[in-house]
């Protein structure tokens, strides 16, 4: 084929944005674009088994890298899949582009096979910026906003191409009425803080005795200037789980992650604050701040409207985390001896002894908390850390404490089960020299993670690293439900609904080619870590743990929902007894660390 067409001219302008991969799968709807994927040899097309996995990688792309992920899919059902991904996307705030094939305008309107209205259906995950291409002229300038919008907004683009434009010659532009001719150019801004906001701010904060801070992932480049402030007044570090890779969660004012999943510290320091600095989060935990009124707060966030969203805020500074830190930290008082300092880091002493205790009760057969507990002295410091979506993101949070400079990511916002191995994939793709580790549950390894292996399966050979270890928890349960069934709504364990099929995950691994082992003795469990990183191929690490560790929420919440937890294992009878048992464990264990503090 020597004439050049429209398709050549979108996979141009894709690498004039510099993107190295585009994960997808083929369809129709957009065999022009892949044959001239297929000419260019550039960029790299990632084949999924399923185009809600593509649009994970792609958020994962963009994610551990800061650049924007590429999703493409054909109309109709694929178009469709993506969705769950999208919203990924825009709810956790990172910039994605999806190329997306339609029918002939010719058959448009005609209920065509496979035509849907993708105007529609993307009209809200993709309000930033969606856009059908209806003449060959367009292609730079839509495919170019759609880069900049995406970029700009932190959210999903689409750009949707019926076939009939992708198969048209690619046009030559001139200057002419009606022609835009556009640049892939994008510079990101740096908000610097209003002057008379920041000394609102310090005001403030020098006139608290207690501050907490709560970080979210907008501090993810100022994570020195979070830590000289905490230092500097003695404030206790709290972070959402968007922002816990950005602190040094060593430090012995740095209490962990706030919210329902959160440590019992992050609680302790929210509960008793009398001032909270809220630094590029919007975590809709909000019944986990402190009780309004009881805490004066100042919030830094370079979105406008994010200010004021979760918390009664009496100082809203729209600016960039960074400068705006540098700019406060000369203004505050220093506090090198006050009271609430120790108070924090007793604390947080406190909690990481409990963390401790807890990881090692005994369990049925393996505490799951055990498993991250030993991982967490193990974890390379180049690594890159998957995690998905149920009672694996509990242990995540309260166990693995991240060294600098390794990434950790997960659908936080939407919550959406199966995203560690497509992340985990996407992430190894743009840093196959790092290990990477992708902590799941069984019922999201059913739900994605399981075809996701045979992915890994076929590119592993090209990684400079081939160190991919990929840990199941398998309790046969779909454990973050059933623990909310007996807490929100006092029901018991609802069998049909909760019990999962015994797959055998390490075996299945051994069919693809991989390595895996299955640990159901808790004192193996640091050498099956050791084992699977020391791997020279993915490794799969299938531990059996016990359904009935219960998912407390912090203390002192703990306590209170404990009693309707206690409704719920009632109705249960005799099959609740274990988790009953359990549960009294652990309270037993909070109230002996927390009770008197």
């Amino acid at each position: 084929m020597s004439e050049r067409l429209v398709a050549d001219l979108i996979v141009d302008r894709l690498k004039a944005w510099d993107v190295q991969r585009v994960f997808g799968y083929s369809g129709d709807g957009i065999n022009t674009v892949l044959g001239a994927m297929r000419r260019s040899g550039d960029p790299e097309f990632i084949q999924v088994r399923h185009e809600e996995n593509a649009a994970f990688m792609a958020v994962g792309h963009a994610k551990y890298t800061g650049g924007v992920g590429v999703v493409m899919s054909t109309q109709g059902p694929g178009a469709i899949h993506l969705l769950n991904g999208l919203y990924d996307a825009r709810l956790d705030g990172v910039p994605v582009v999806a190329i997306v094939g339609q029918q002939s305008r010719s058959v448009l309107g005609s209920s065509y096979m496979q035509e849907v209205d993708l105007m529609n259906l993307t009209r809200d995950v993709a309000s930033a910026f969606r856009q059908q291409i209806n003449s060959p002229e367009q292609v730079p300038l839509v495919l170019d906003r759609a880069f900049k919008k995406a970029l700009a907004t932190g959210t999903p683009a689409v750009v949707i191409i019926p076939h009939d434009v992708q198969q048209a010659p690619a046009p030559e532009l001139e200057q002419e009425h009606g022609i835009l001719d556009t640049v892939p150019v994008f510079r990101p801004a740096r908000i610097q803080p209003l002057e008379a906001d920041v000394r609102a701010a310090a005001d403030l904060i020098n006139a608290g005795e207690k501050v907490a801070l709560l970080v979210g992932q907008g501090a993810r480049h100022a994570r020195a200037q979070v830590a000289a402030l905490a230092e500097k007044i003695g404030a206790g570090i709290t972070t959402s789980l968007l922002g816990k890779p950005y602190v040094d969660e060593t430090a012995p004012l740095a209490a962990g992650t706030m919210g329902h999943l959160g440590t019992a510290s992050a609680g302790y320091v929210l509960n008793n604050c009398d001032t909270l600095l809220i630094i590029g989060s919007n975590d809709p935990w909000t019944e986990f701040y402190p009780t309004p009124g009881s805490a004066r707060a100042v919030q830094i966030d370079r979105d406008a409207s994010a200010i004021g969203n979760r918390y009664p805020v009496e100082v809203g500074i729209t600016g960039d985390a960074g400068p705006t830190l540098d700019a406060l930290l000369p203004l505050l008082d220093a506090k090198p001896d006050a009271p609430w300092r120790g108070k924090v880091e007793e604390s947080v002493r406190r909690w990481h002894e409990l963390a401790r205790v807890r990881a090692m009760t005994e369990a049925d057969p393996v505490n799951p908390e055990r498993v991250v507990y030993e991982l967490n002295r193990r974890l390379p410091a180049n690594a890159q850390v998957a995690i998905d979506v149920g009672s694996s993101v509990y242990w995540y949070a309260r166990h693995l404490q991240l060294p600098e400079g390794v990434p950790a990511h997960l659908s936080s916002t939407l919550a959406s089960m199966g995203c560690a191995v497509p992340y985990g994939l996407a992430a190894k793709l743009a840093a196959p020299d790092r290990p990477v580790v992708a902590l799941s549950g069984d019922g999201a390894m059913q739900m994605a993670g399981v075809a996701e292996l045979i992915t890994l399966s076929r590119l592993w050979q090209k990684w400079e690293d081939p160190r991919f270890v990929i840990c199941v928890l398998n309790n046969r349960e779909l454990a973050e439900v059933t623990w909310e069934q007996r807490e929100m709504e006092g029901d018991p364990r609802f069998e049909d609904s909760q019990s999962l099929p015994d797959f055998k995950y390490a075996e299945y691994a051994k069919l693809l080619g991989l390595e895996s082992i299955r640990a159901e003795d808790p004192e193996l469990l640091g050498e099956a870590w050791d084992v699977a990183l020391a791997a020279k191929r993915p490794f799969l690490i299938e531990v059996v743990t016990d359904p009935a560790v219960p998912l407390l929420p912090p203390f002192p919440a703990g306590a209170a929902q404990a009693e309707t937890m206690k409704d719920g294992l009632d109705q249960e009878g005799a099959a609740g007894e274990h988790s009953r048992r359990m549960l009294e464990i652990y309270l037993a264990q909070e109230e002996g660390l927390y009770g008197d503090l």
